[in-house]
């Protein structure tokens, strides 16, 4: 049980059994909306509105990283 809390959380896996992981290394997403987007995959499994509100820190975030250039 340990194991697969590292390895493979059932959270990240609730949309058909594809890891929400593989889908953000796909998209090709950086490091803000990455996170952002996996808060938005889990947020039924685990904390709700809280995920939800964490996925638009990272969201803010990654606005003000473009609009820096960054």
């Amino acid at each position: 049980m340990a194991d697969e809390m590292v390895d493979s959380p059932p959270h990240y896996t609730q949309v058909s059994g594809v890891e929400c992981i593989d889908v953000i290394e796909s998209l090709g997403l950086d490091y803000n909306t990455g996170n952002a987007f996996a808060y938005i995959w889990r947020h039924k499994q685990k904390n709700g509105v809280q995920d939800l509100k964490k996925a638009v820190w990272y969201l803010n975030r990654a606005i003000a990283n473009a609009s820096q250039g960054n």
